[in-house]
């Protein structure tokens, strides 16, 4: 996430030369591409911290620093 992004919420995963940009609420990808496991590995982990996401993407809204998640395991 970066501070004071665009709408709609959302974050930016990078793997190699790929980026994709996942929405938080629907998740879902809104942009770019990447392998199909990467892709998969990412949408399943917003999934399961969709609403840390939610949160984090007020706080960045509003310039304070996003609370640390939980990778995949």
């Amino acid at each position: 996430m970066f501070y004071n992004d665009h709408t709609p919420p959302h974050l930016h995963a990078a793997y190699a030369e790929h980026e994709l940009i996942i929405g938080i609420n629907p998740i879902n990808v809104l942009q770019g591409s990447a392998p199909a496991r990467v892709r998969s590995m990412v949408l399943e982990w917003a999934a399961l911290h969709q609403q840390e996401l939610a949160d984090d993407w007020d706080r960045c809204r509003n310039a304070q620093a996003p609370q640390p998640i939980a990778p995949l395991e």
